[in-house]
């Protein structure tokens, strides 16, 4: 067959380079390496053979070169035998070599196959390794997402799981181990979601928490603003025309840096937020956390508003918690949607915002009704007032607040209005009505100073004790007056922009006020029927006009430029002024009333038959009583008034004088009733004359013309115009014929002269003076009177 032929031919070759070899180590090399051929090949037997051909072709030619030379032949027979057992010995050399050979070749063949075996087992191995190494990777990365989470580290471990997902699981995606790790990486994503909102909801809580702090720390910021704007206003009057939160306010306050979340006191860290927005995003649930978040922030909202709250708590520490909590809350809204961009809108923290402030009215709005106390109120308008300033620095729309204010305001103009209420009907109530004592210059410094008087005299000409003309309720209502005005305006100290309404609301409380609790109570007093306490109240009532006056001016120095320009008119300067009228009237009536009772007990005997020659003790009595209630009761009226009191007494005096003679009770008057009438009408006009005032006795004319027409010899002169204009002018044209006709003058003429000396005749004939209607008229109409 060719493959046993080249496989010889092969050995053949072997064979020749063995016997060419030139040296000991080269023939061994050439042995070696035909063996390992021939027992690789499985050649052994052709190698045998090739080398017994070599050894009979060698001994053939040895044959041959022997039957040339015997000689030769025997000595390389020898040699050849020499070489044969050699040989032989090399034959069975190479056999054993041969053998060692197959055996080896056995040995390494099995130990090849062994090789291949274990090569095969050790790939199996390697892979197997592989496979355990990036399974355990895949174990060792899937514990590590639960050592994050349980770490917090909650975006390092969703990484972690990422990559978990896209790299490593791929690795070991033919081992279930991957399948099963892959589906529980939706609620591994879950439980690191659920893991990040509840630190979210603990720092939520937190904050919640923290809120009031926040709000109590930026209203002690806000506070530390007021004082060193009021300081820079001190300094440099200029700014104090621009309030708190205004542009130059801002600026001017610039330098003092204060981070509300960031500071010694306080400080809010918003990495949970961002963490959780952060994992949120990653898991492509950014809108679902958007809607929890405000979901979440709106219960929180609830939770800060309490049920009810009190404001009759003098520290007013409820409303400030409240206040401070929604504050605190306020600023981290406005916080969130500065630094957490896209998560809040305004809309939605404007909302919340909204929400907090009604409800925050809501709740004060129920707990008024338990205020009654103005200064507490004022304390409640300075909490509100701090809230509104200090939420304006964060950009927080305050107007609902604002319009707030002015519930907050009728409020306290009402508690106001009660408390002087009171006030001024306890002062008019317990007035003793007596003009006012001073014993001490600085009680006399202090009256004037809080009274709207003018003294008539410098201080250095008064000597102590004195009397101030008004009683002491004056200066107390002065006091009173000044500190409603003070008390009304506070209410628009830090923050108040309806500075019009207090205006208006002042004019008109303070209106009301005095003329129903002072001037009313005043006038309701004159009821009484002491002369002196009525004359003490018109002395009261022309100086309470005269405050209201100087009320005017003050209120309009005092007003706001948003009010309207021009002056202001107080109803209860022109009530004050028709009040002192109404007094007057009641002096009037008080002394006509005396008057009426002293003429009422007048006994005049018309038909005498002797002469008086003595007034009449009721004359003696009125005029005792006129002079004295001018010099002590009335001493303290103006002089203008007391002229006027004295007009209308005498003229009711003269008036009710000449009422006697005409009484339908007298039937008939002789001269001697008409002298003692006479007699009484001239000492009255004597008095008359002590006064030192002519206007004031020309309230007498009438009584003395017509004494002087019933004396007189001629009445038919009476009856003459001429004559009567110039001698009887101020004569009633129906009372002057009646008492002629009581006179009966022409028929007790003759005993009148014989009982009556000459003296007295002239001295009835005395009483005659000239009328003079224009003075008079001059007078009623300085005294606003109708003649």
């Amino acid at each position: 067959m060719p493959c046993t032929v080249d496989q010889r031919v092969d050995c053949d070759s072997a064979v020749q380079q063995i016997t060419l070899s030139f040296s000991e180590d080269q023939y061994f090399d050439h042995l070696i390496s035909a063996i390992e051929d021939a027992g690789t090949g499985a050649k052994g037997q052709q190698l045998l053979q090739s080398l017994a051909q070599f050894s009979i072709e060698r001994e053939a030619e040895i044959e041959g070169i022997c039957s040339t030379n015997h000689q030769g032949f025997a000595s390389a027979s020898s040699q050849l035998l020499l070489v044969s057992g050699q040989s032989r010995t090399l034959m069975n050399d190479i056999h054993a070599i041969s053998q060692s050979t197959q055996i080896s070749t056995e040995n390494v063949a099995r130990d090849k196959k062994a090789s291949v075996e274990s090569r095969a087992i050790r790939q199996n191995i390697d892979e197997a390794n592989e496979a355990l190494r990036d399974g355990l990777a895949v174990l060792r990365l899937a514990n590590q997402v639960y050592d994050l989470l349980g770490r917090k580290s909650h975006y390092s471990a969703l990484r972690a799981l990422d990559e978990l997902q896209d790299v490593h699981l791929l690795k070991i995606t033919k081992f279930k181990i991957a399948d099963t790790i892959r589906k529980s990486i939706p609620d591994t994503k879950k439980l690191i979601a659920d893991a990040v909102m509840a630190d979210l909801n603990t720092w939520l809580f937190r904050i919640r928490e923290t809120s009031q702090f926040l709000g109590e720390v930026a209203f002690y910021h806000t506070e530390q603003r007021r004082a060193r704007h009021k300081d820079r206003a001190e300094k440099l009057l200029a700014l104090g025309n621009f309030k708190l939160n205004s542009a130059v306010e801002s600026v001017a306050d610039e330098n003092e840096e204060f981070d509300i979340l960031d500071n010694e006191d306080l400080q809010v860290d918003f990495t949970p937020l961002f963490e959780c927005m952060q994992i949120h995003d990653a898991l492509g649930q950014r809108e679902k956390f958007k809607v929890d978040y405000a979901s979440t922030r709106r219960q929180q909202k609830d939770l800060l508003m309490p049920p009810s709250i009190t404001l009759i708590d003098p520290e007013g520490s409820s409303l400030s918690e409240l206040l401070e909590g929604i504050a605190g809350f306020a600023i981290i809204e406005k916080a969130t949607m500065s630094k957490a961009h896209g998560l809040r809108s305004l809309t939605d923290v404007d909302e919340l915002w909204v929400s907090m402030c009604q409800t925050a009215m809501a709740l004060v709005s129920n707990a008024l009704s338990e205020v009654t106390n103005a200064e507490l109120l004022l304390k409640i308008k300075g909490i509100i007032a701090l809230f509104i300033q200090t939420m304006t620095s964060y950009g927080y729309l305050v107007q609902m607040l604002d319009t707030f204010l002015l519930t907050l305001f009728d409020k306290y103009a009402e508690l106001l209005k009660r408390r002087f209420s009171d006030d001024f009907q306890e002062i008019v109530s317990t007035d003793d009505y007596m003009p006012m004592p001073i014993h001490k210059p600085d009680e006399y410094d202090k009256v004037v100073n809080v009274s709207w008087y003018t003294p008539e005299k410098p201080r250095q000409e008064l000597r102590f004790p004195c009397v101030l003309p008004f009683s002491q309720m004056y200066p107390l209502c002065c006091i009173d007056i000044r500190n409603f005005l003070n008390q009304f305006y506070f209410f628009s100290d830090d923050h108040f922009h309806h500075l019009k309404v207090i205006d208006d609301t002042l004019k008109s409380s303070l209106d009301e006020l005095l003329c129903e609790k002072v001037c009313q109570s005043l006038v309701d007093r004159l009821s009484t029927q002491y002369l002196g306490q009525i004359v003490q109240i018109l002395i009261n009532l022309e100086h309470f006009e005269t405050a209201c006056q100087e009320l005017e001016q003050l209120l309009v120095a005092a007003r706001s430029n948003a009010s309207a320009g021009g002056t202001v008119v107080l109803k209860a300067t022109e009530d004050f002024r028709n009040s002192k009228k109404t007094a007057e009237k009641r002096i009037f009536e008080l002394v006509n009333s005396k008057i009426d009772d002293l003429i009422g007990t007048a006994e005049y005997d018309w038909t005498a038959s002797t002469l008086e020659t003595e007034p009449s003790s009721y004359m003696q009595t009125l005029t005792r009583y006129l002079s004295n209630i001018m010099n002590t009761v009335l001493l303290g009226l103006p002089t203008e008034i007391k002229e006027l009191i004295y007009f209308d007494a005498l003229s009711h005096a003269a008036t009710m004088i000449l009422s006697l003679p005409l009484s339908p009770d007298v039937k008939c008057i002789n001269p001697n009733g008409v002298a003692t009438l006479s007699q009484d009408v001239e000492y009255l006009t004597e008095f008359v004359d002590t006064l030192k005032n002519p206007i004031l006795k020309e309230n007498l004319d009438e009584l003395r013309q017509t004494v002087a027409l019933m004396q007189a010899e001629n009445s038919d002169d009476f009856y003459d115009v001429a004559t009567r204009n110039k001698k009887y002018g101020r004569v009633d044209a129906m009372n002057g014929p009646m008492l002629l006709e009581k006179c009966d003058f022409l028929q007790t003429l003759v005993l009148y002269e014989a009982k009556m000396p000459l003296t007295v005749h002239r001295l009835t004939h005395a009483v005659q003076v000239p009328a003079k209607p224009d003075k008079l008229t001059a007078l009623s109409s300085r005294f606003g009177m109708k003649s």
